[in-house]
């Protein structure tokens, strides 16, 4: 293992140690040694460090300002150990990120994707069986795609129907209930998975191909690729990159058709929300008005509630 590689562990066990989960930038940063080798280059210098944020194309301006970020804070970090490390200034590249507006599956592009995920090729099966429940598990549970991959055996109470979520985002752990056709789902799976790999390496509930928890980043470049299979993105794109439905989509069509159920059957939606944040894991309200701003039904239909209101209506 080279001297940066050796530093990067370092320094990410360290943050690690500070209670950052750093699953990203980690990733991100062995990346960017990678590329600091490949240059022949011993140390971080500003120069490099922009080159390399700035190499994706197709993305937002503030995802290279992003990745500049995770270098300088490394950066910052081994300038104590050696002061020849240049750290890259701030405001090389600034831009505001704009959160993307979400993809709001149909219940047939589900269908097709969890069909897709039952396809895919492995020795055994449980690729395809995994990545089949793992669609399935978000599209009717709203989690965040890393709340799911994290959920471990015991999470999943099965004779009383929900499971709990221990690594949350903010750190809050919750409790998320669910019906009787996802507790077959769930137990089909469980079964299939111990017969398939009675030999697992972690107690993650949802595994690899080799008995390993699945992860985040295999996670997303699958999904990618499930949707050009399906028609969701184009096929001449890298899978990981450009424009096109992701993981977390799932979460916002859960969130997005409760909302638009209650404007529709005439709810009190401003009464309901509070409940649907804590569901959702969000750390205030705000988080999930969010979504009836960013899709255009529900902003029509809000529209159309506060309309009969101000004629006298009930809202």
């Amino acid at each position: 293992m080279s001297a940066l590689h050796e530093a990067l562990c370092e320094y990410v066990a360290t943050i690690r140690a500070l209670g950052t989960k750093l699953h990203g930038p980690a990733l991100g940063l062995r990346r960017f040694v990678d590329f600091l080798e490949e240059q022949g280059a011993e140390r971080i210098t500003s120069e490099l460090a922009l080159r390399w944020a700035t190499a994706p194309v197709g993305v937002q301006p503030a995802t290279w300002a992003a990745r500049l970020g995770m270098v300088r804070g490394f950066a910052v970090w081994l300038h104590a150990i050696d002061p020849k490390t240049e750290i890259p200034a701030r405001g090389l590249l600034t831009a505001r990120h704009r959160r993307k507006s979400p993809y709001i599956f149909s219940d047939r592009e589900i269908r097709a994707l969890m069909a897709a995920a039952a396809g895919l090729v492995s020795p055994t099966g449980l690729r395809a069986l995994s990545y089949e429940t793992l669609i399935g598990l978000l599209a009717v549970s709203g989690l965040r795609p890393g709340e799911a991959l994290a959920l471990d055996d015991p999470d999943i109470d099965l004779p009383n129907a929900f499971l709990i979520v221990r690594q949350a985002k903010f750190g809050k752990a919750r409790f998320v209930p669910f019906g009787e056709a996802t507790r077959t789902a769930l137990a089909h799976y469980r079964s299939r998975r111990d017969a398939l790999c009675a030999r697992r390496t972690t107690a993650a509930f949802l595994v690899s191909e080799q008995g390993a928890r699945l992860g985040h980043a295999a996670a997303r470049r699958t999904f990618a690729k499930l949707s050009q299979a399906i028609g969701l993105r184009p096929l001449t794109q890298r899978p990981t990159f450009g424009r096109g439905p992701r993981l977390q989509d799932l979460r916002h069509t859960f969130a997005t058709r409760r909302l638009i159920e209650w404007y529709r059957t005439g709810q009190d939606v401003n009464q309901r929300l509070p409940g649907l944040a804590t569901y959702l894991g969000h750390s205030h309200v705000h988080c999930t008005y969010w979504y009836i701003q960013a899709v255009p039904e529900l902003l029509d239909l809000a529209t159309e509630r506060l309309a009969h209101r101000d004629d006298g209506e009930r809202p």
